[in-house]
């Protein structure tokens, strides 16, 4: 049997604040797990800036109501997260309605194909269809990157407004590999070019050895997602892929607007 999750603002203490404040610290607490497997007490309390007693209280309270478990003393994200984080991935419409189009595509490639969504300076993951070479490359549904620095990100930010693309390069300013882009002349040129293309590249930009082709998916103003493929750069016939990915994403945005998917498949456009 499922144990009930209790709400944040049950936690009370001699320092309980008001519950909107306890939220807060909450969420302070569970963001530091982010891309952290595992945290300490004291790691935890570096990271948040929260007192030791309120933040051991509150990571005691969550192990309680399993948002995170604790080994030795060591926390981690626990069940009950991953529970509500499989429940919000599988909810998603448009992940939902594209999975045969990314699998589709996955297959007639044999390369890593994800579904993202913008979220203000970085891009989330939906959906990753990897196979052996998908291991290989840090996604992970759920993970996010700093959207200047991925194809995916950068078919999405190619519509996104002046801040949200500033706020992309100040999130990481040196960016990822020596070929990031780092200042925003750069960053309005490279956005053009995917307006004019209708496909955003990502040449090593991200991951060293990695190159990605992406496509915006959603109404020609304003994308919902993002369609990628990824593989080795060195190997990666960029121009070949275009139609594909584009492909893949007109297909997925049709069947979410509810038209009739279209009888002509993918073609294999890597031997």
């Amino acid at each position: 049997m499922t144990t009930p999750i209790m709400p944040p603002s049950s936690i009370t203490g001699p320092d309980s604040v008001a519950p909107v404040a306890m939220i807060d610290r909450v969420a302070l607490i569970l963001e530091a797990f982010n891309g952290l497997a595992q945290l300490t007490l004291a790691q935890v309390v570096a990271q948040t800036g929260l007192p030791r007693s309120s933040a051991h209280r509150i990571l005691e309270h969550l192990v309680k109501i399993r948002w995170l478990s604790r080994d030795e003393g060591v926390y981690s994200l626990g069940l009950a997260v991953l529970e509500l984080g499989g429940l919000a991935a599988h909810q998603n419409q448009l992940r939902a309605v594209a999975q045969p189009y990314l699998h589709e595509l996955h297959a007639a490639t044999g390369l890593v194909v994800h579904l993202t969504v913008l979220d203000g300076p970085e891009i989330v993951y939906l959906e990753k269809i990897g196979g052996p070479f998908g291991l290989r490359i840090p996604s992970r549904v759920g993970g996010r990157q700093p959207a200047h620095c991925t194809a995916a990100g950068k078919a999405l930010l190619a519509f996104a407004d002046e801040d949200t693309r500033r706020g992309a390069l100040a999130l990481t300013p040196r960016g990822r590999t020596c070929r990031s882009i780092t200042t925003g002349p750069q960053l309005d040129a490279e956005l053009r070019r995917v307006l004019e293309r209708g496909v955003a590249f990502d040449h090593e930009e991200a991951v060293v050895g990695l190159g990605c082709v992406a496509s915006p998916v959603g109404p020609p103003d304003h994308p919902r997602a993002a369609i990628s493929v990824c593989g080795p750069a060195g190997q990666l016939p960029f121009d070949r892929l275009v139609g594909q990915v584009r492909g893949a994403a007109s297909q997925a945005w049709a069947a979410f607007c509810g038209g009739r998917r279209p009888s002509a498949r993918l073609t294999v456009g890597i031997p």
